[in-house]
């Protein structure tokens, strides 16, 4: 369809969005996707793909890292390009969950796949497909979550309501813009799963979903979302909140884009509000941003930049009024991890360098539990933990 094509060609378009560092000459660039979460014991764990092959890894609080655990998918491709990585949860009484994105035959099909564990992670669960529906199309850039009552939360972006419209417009691109955000939830740790659920329409196609718990019970969340006139700004909701408003745009870039750039926003709660990071243009600059939401996820006050022109894919935590912000930034020799650090709720930040490298590299992850924040950089030769204090 010309709507897809469209699609292939501003995606290539943006290829220096890709990986910093990703085009080293004569090099296979390995597979790093991974993501960070820490366990009820406070120890640390990383899930990732290392060659096809799906791992886990356990640090102990103020230890070092245990040997790589590989996972058994049956083999399963576990898809690792853009904004698509393994992830990992953890719930009450040993739950965790991992989850991934399979890809399927066709171009930009897969499905979201899950192994369970109800033993803290001692083992797992053969994998599974979490959503109802079972057509080859778009199930992908999945993002878990367990809220503060122990639900398990999983979102995903979805193309069943494009291709039906689609089909009824005899093919006609216009019939329907981008995708749709879908999501589900388990109360057993995902023993067993409630309908799919379609919580909006004219989502952006491959940008990752932000999530965060709610203080409660529930969910918020943050996606590039299609607005009219094929504005690629950010939509926020909040999914399992007593009184929870619809969908609210969340940033005002304004930034008129037929293709998905790949970049994905980060959200996290204070309580009261939330704190945001987003990549976007804005009048002409195409920048990474930080604003703060309300307790509805309306802006408030106009967003700052970070300071680094070259800053993609951050990531952003927060905790009592501490925040921290991480980010990678490549300058065609050496790609620089650098933080922007917050006391007084994001009023004020300082920068801070934390590490450098001139070897492949993924984007840096937070991972935040009882006031500690930490980013776990994870390169060719190494898991990287920096205490953000």
């Amino acid at each position: 369809m010309v709507k897809r094509i469209c699609f292939l060609i501003g995606a290539l378009a943006l290829l220096w969005l890709a990986p910093a560092g990703a085009q080293h000459a004569g090099h296979r660039k390995p597979q790093l996707a991974s993501s960070a979460a820490f366990a009820p014991d406070r120890s640390l764990w990383v899930v990732g793909v290392d060659q096809g092959k799906l791992f886990v890894q356990r640090r102990a609080p103020g230890g070092e890292w245990a040997p790589r655990r590989v996972l058994d998918n049956g083999g399963e491709t576990v898809a690792t390009n853009g904004d698509n990585r393994p992830k990992i949860a953890f719930g009450p009484q040993g739950r965790v969950v991992i989850s991934y994105t399979r890809p399927l035959a066709k171009p930009y099909t897969g499905e979201i796949r899950m192994l369970r564990s109800a033993d803290g992670g001692a083992s797992f669960s053969a994998p599974f497909t979490v959503h109802e529906d079972r057509q080859q199309i778009t199930h992908r850039f999945d993002s878990i979550v367990f809220d503060a009552r122990g639900d398990l939360y999983t979102f995903w972006v979805d193309k069943r309501d494009a291709e039906r419209a689609w089909a009824l417009a005899n093919g006609d691109p216009a019939a329907y813009e981008g995708a749709a955000i879908y999501y589900n939830v388990s109360s057993d740790g995902g023993q067993h799963f409630g309908a799919d659920t379609r919580l909006a329409d004219h989502s952006c196609e491959c940008c990752r979903i932000a999530v965060a718990a709610e203080p409660r019970q529930g969910v918020a969340l943050l996606w590039r979302h299609v607005f009219a006139g094929s504005e690629r700004d950010h939509a926020f909701a909040r999914v399992g909140t007593p009184g929870a408003a619809g969908l609210v745009r969340a940033s005002e870039d304004r930034w008129v884009l037929n293709a998905c750039p790949h970049h994905g926003a980060s959200l996290a709660s204070d309580g009261s509000g939330y704190h945001a990071v987003w990549f976007g243009e804005r009048e002409g600059r195409q920048r990474v941003r930080y604003g703060r939401l309300d307790s509805a996820g309306r802006p408030q006050g106009a967003p700052r930049e970070l300071p680094d022109a070259r800053a993609e894919h951050a990531d952003l935590a927060a905790a009592g009024g501490r925040v921290a912000i991480v980010w990678r930034s490549f300058d065609g020799e050496r790609t620089q991890l650098r933080a922007w650090l917050s006391s007084d709720g994001g009023r004020r930040f300082r920068l801070r360098e934390l590490a450098s490298s001139p070897l492949e590299n993924d984007h840096p992850r937070m991972a935040v539990q009882d006031g500690q924040i930490v980013v776990v950089w994870r390169t060719e030769d190494e898991i990287q933990v920096h205490d953000l204090r």
